[in-house]
């Protein structure tokens, strides 16, 4: 199958991070066992989702790991020019959600397995896919650390987000909760005799907004100068709750995460979220003791910190000829691989800014420079 051929396989699969991947990840399995290449599965826990790695070529060090996800986020409510599950050119553009975010990197990291094969590599590539990915990088948490522990060293990680396939070097990282506070519903009339959860929420949003004064007024380090924004950020993006306008707040839901510079120790920004939490915990309880804050953290995303002099890094732009500098302030899978103790970098077709809207699309230019990068991918292992 050409390059192409299996972009339009991968995004025919309907693989939203709400539903199940597991109908992709059997069309991959098959894919790679009809060039004799077995696969390892690592599911959910409850068996609805699995990530799936394989090694092609001998098990030594110093190989390329191809890390890709294979889930998409939704298309509901928008404006789409054609069926997004179908791959359709137009003006020099391959359309349908998922063709750059990235399921464009994760057909090219397929495709190269027969030529990895034909070449006889002396070295091994690696091929990583994850599962949600757009949830906060936790699907691939338990593949990584297996692939750790059981595989040899790589020379390099390569994680194909969208980047224009300029090297990536450094990411923030991030944290996110959800924040479920319980006030005690009293008659507006005599508010100070119940807790009002929204009001209560209010009082952690002044919180965010004034660590981000602080954090916007601190002088950046040396890494975090390269970023945009280069402060870690906190940030409140939903909140619902209250029953009606006369009555105090009994519930209310928010959001709350950080993006946090490399640098910047992620636990750091958590200690100060809870102790947050607990001063405001206190203050309700004082006047209800049924009164609560309860934080769920769901996702953490380890940053990627740049590795002067990094084996990846090297290998990267050797391969792109880019030797300027990139750092993007989203999250990718590529701080799990470095947590884990092998170097990584971001490098992939397409641009980020078409990802997550509607009519999504690739620049087939941008799609062939990633397969002439996989060609010379293959040419090094090769040596």
């Amino acid at each position: 199958m050409s390059p192409r051929e299996i972009l339009a396989k991968l995004v025919s699969f309907p693989t939203v991070s709400r539903d199940s991947n597991l109908p992709l990840i059997d069309w991959v399995e098959s894919y790679l066992l009809s060039h004799g290449v077995s696969s390892k599965r690592v599911p959910n826990e409850d068996g609805t989702k699995a990530s799936l790695y394989a090694v092609i070529g001998p098990k030594v060090p110093g190989g390329v790991v191809l890390s890709g996800h294979t889930d998409v986020v939704p298309v509901d409510g928008q404006d789409w020019s054609s069926d997004p599950w179908v791959l359709e050119e137009r003006g020099g553009r391959l359309y349908g959600r998922g063709a750059v975010d990235m399921k464009g990197f994760d057909a090219l990291a397929l495709a190269a397995v027969p030529l990895a094969l034909k070449a006889g590599i002396k070295r091994p590539l690696m091929i990583a896919l994850s599962y949600d990915e757009e949830l906060g990088c936790e699907g691939c948490r338990g593949m990584v650390e297996e692939m750790a522990a059981t595989l040899p060293r790589p020379e390099a990680v390569i994680v194909g987000e969208p980047s224009m396939m300029k090297v990536v070097t450094g990411h923030k990282g991030g944290t996110a909760f959800k924040v479920h506070l319980k006030g005690f519903e009293v008659h507006s009339s005599i508010m100070h005799t119940g807790v009002n959860a929204i009001m209560e929420a209010a009082k952690l949003i002044v919180w965010a907004n004034e660590k981000n004064a602080e954090n916007r007024e601190r002088v950046p380090g040396p890494v975090g100068a390269a970023f945009v924004p280069p402060w870690t950020t906190v940030h409140v993006g939903t909140i619902s709750g209250g029953t009606a306008h006369n009555i105090t707040a009994g519930d209310c839901h928010m959001g709350l995460d950080f993006r946090v510079v490399p640098g910047e120790d992620l636990d750091d920004w958590v200690a100060a979220a809870e102790a947050k939490v607990a001063e405001l915990r206190a203050e309700m309880q004082a006047v209800r003791p049924e009164a609560d804050i309860v934080l769920d953290r769901y996702f953490t995303v380890p940053p990627l910190v740049p590795e002067p002099g990094g084996a990846a890094e090297a290998l990267m732009r050797r391969l792109t000829g880019d030797n300027a500098s990139h750092v993007v302030s989203y999250g990718t899978e590529a701080g799990h691989f470095q947590q884990n103790g092998w170097s990584a970098a971001v490098c992939g077709p397409g641009d980020i800014d078409q990802a997550h809207k509607a009519d999504e699309f690739i620049e087939v230019a941008q799609f062939e420079a990633g397969w002439a990068f996989m060609q010379r991918v293959v040419g090094q292992l090769s040596e």
